[in-house]
């Protein structure tokens, strides 16, 4: 596995945005955040064995939904940087929370339209 730059640029992705499958997202978590991994198979598996049971695909296209957001969100270390800190804000509890769940909600939505979604 290539080990990722040591100083990327801010505004540049740190991989290119993987293919909206369970392989090649796998892929993508491993190499931007190895210590999610855990949970990224534990909600395949969680999403595989709903979509068997209800015998629908909802499952895991909610799967495929919330891990190409989250990749295409840490491809961009600002963005990530950028993420965490309001999400700090809102569970600090301290500020008014809605600007930055109003820019959390962007930057949501800005990565679901990039990764194609």
């Amino acid at each position: 596995m290539t080990a990722l730059p040591a100083d990327p640029q801010a505004d540049e992705p740190l991989i290119p945005m993987p293919a909206l499958t369970p392989e090649a997202l796998r892929a993508a978590v491993e190499r931007l955040t190895p210590s999610r991994m855990q949970t990224f198979i534990r909600d395949l598996v969680e999403a595989t064995t709903s979509a068997q049971e209800t015998q629908s695909l909802a499952p895991l296209r909610g799967f495929v939904h919330r891990w190409g957001v989250f990749v295409a969100i840490q491809r961009y270390p600002s963005r990530a940087a950028r993420l965490r800190h309001l999400e700090e804000v809102v569970s600090g509890g301290v500020e008014d929370p809605t600007d930055a769940i109003a820019e959390i909600r962007k930057i949501h939505a800005d990565a679901a339209a990039e990764a194609g979604l």
